[in-house]
C-alpha cells in the first residue's frame, strides 16, 4: 500500500502542472456552462434541441403536436452539422422563421430528419410494401425557428405539414387552441409563399399508417 501511495506522489510530482491545467479546465468548462444554460433557460432558448411539429388545421382548428423531439446532435450525428443549425437559428428573425442554411447543403439537413420521422412510420411502409391497406399522406417538412409574437420557447423545429394544406390554406382564419398559435398561422402563411419561391427549403415525403 505504501509503496502505491509513493508511486502515487512521485506521478503527482512529475506531472502536477498538467494535472491543475486539467482541472482548471475542467473547472471553467463547468462555470460556463452552467452559465450557459442558466442564459438559454431565463430567455427560454434552446437552439440545441429539435422539435418535430406536426401542424394541421382541424375542424377549423390549428393545431400543434410535437412527434420527436431529440438534441440536434442525435439528429444531425456530426458536431459540425449541428453547430451550422444552431446558428442559423440564431439568425432567422421574426419575418423569415426559415433558416438560412446553404442552399446546397440544405438537402442534407432535411434528410436527417426525414430518417428520424420515417423511423416512427417504418410499421406503415412495411404494411404498404405487403399489400396491406393502409392511409397515405403527402407531407412537406421544413426547418424553422420562430421568433415573432408570444412564442414561448425558441426551438429549432422542423415543421411536419400536409402538402395539400400548405398549398391552399383557408382564407378564414383558423381558431387556436392557444393565443400563442396565432404565429403559428402566420408562419404557415410565410411557408406557403416560400414552398413557391424556395422549394429547395421543403423535403416531400410520403408517410403511411
Amino acid at each position: 500500500m505504501s509503496e502505491l501511495i509513493e508511486t502515487l506522489f512521485e506521478q503527482f510530482e512529475e506531472h502536477w502542472v498538467k494535472f491543475v491545467t486539467a482541472a482548471l479546465f475542467m473547472g471553467v468548462g463547468w462555470f460556463f456552462g452552467k452559465r450557459r444554460a442558466k442564459s438559454e433557460w431565463a430567455k427560454k432558448e434552446f437552439l440545441d434541441r429539435l422539435n418535430v411539429s406536426l401542424t394541421s388545421i382541424d375542424d377549423g382548428t390549428l393545431k400543434i403536436r410535437t412527434i420527436i423531439e431529440k438534441a440536434c446532435q442525435e439528429v444531425f450525428l456530426n458536431t459540425v452539422a449541428a453547430e451550422a443549425i444552431n446558428m442559423a437559428a440564431r439568425q432567422s428573425t421574426e419575418e423569415d422563421p426559415l433558416l438560412p442554411l446553404a442552399e446546397d447543403d440544405y438537402w442534407y439537413y432535411l434528410n436527417a430528419v426525414l430518417n428520424e420521422i420515417a423511423e416512427k412510420f417504418a410499421e406503415g411502409q412495411i404494411r404498404r410494401d405487403l399489400g396491406l391497406p393502409v392511409e397515405v399522406g403527402t407531407y412537406l417538412i421544413c426547418l424553422t425557428c420562430e421568433k415573432a409574437g408570444a412564442v414561448r420557447t425558441q426551438k429549432v423545429r422542423a415543421m411536419l405539414i400536409r402538402k395539400s394544406l400548405l398549398t391552399k390554406l383557408p382564407e378564414k382564419t383558423p381558431k387556436f387552441e392557444s393565443p400563442n398559435h396565432s404565429t403559428r398561422w402566420e408562419t404557415l402563411q410565410f411557408l406557403a409563399k416560400s414552398w413557391k419561391t424556395a422549394p429547395h427549403q421543403f423535403l416531400e415525403v410520403e408517410l403511411c399508417m
